[in-house]
């Protein structure tokens, strides 16, 4: 069993930057790749990015790539994403997600354990 939760959202202006930090419990931690979704109001849940069990591998959506950077350490058992440039419509609950595959997938299936989820706000 993985249990994650999630930290670091908050309200920022656009532009600015954010840390978002999933904790995991657990002792298989390093086994499985890690994922950051999102999932606004009426919106579905969507894939932000994502980092191999190793973290030799990262995946990113295209809206994202170079103003977001997903890191892990498997030692302390956290997953980071660092968000730059952070923009109005990114505005959302944020979702760490892992414990079912050891790569960086971008699907909600290829994810067994979620979070709780962190809200960030970004102000035009």
């Amino acid at each position: 069993q993985v249990r994650l939760v999630e930290s670091g959202g908050g309200l920022v202006q656009a532009g600015g930057s954010l840390r978002l930090s999933c904790a995991a419990s657990g002792r298989t931690f390093s086994y499985y790749g890690m994922g950051w979704f999102r999932q606004a109001p009426g919106k579905e849940r969507e894939f932000v990015a994502a980092i191999s069990a190793s973290g030799g591998s990262t995946n990113y959506a295209d809206s994202v790539k170079g103003r977001f950077t997903i890191s892990r350490d498997n030692a302390k058992n956290t997953v980071l994403l660092q968000m730059n440039s952070l923009k109005p419509e990114e505005t959302a609950v944020y979702y760490c997600a892992g414990g079912l595959r050891s790569r960086a997938g971008d699907s909600t299936n290829d994810y067994l354990h979620w979070g709780q989820g962190t809200q960030v706000t970004v102000s035009s």
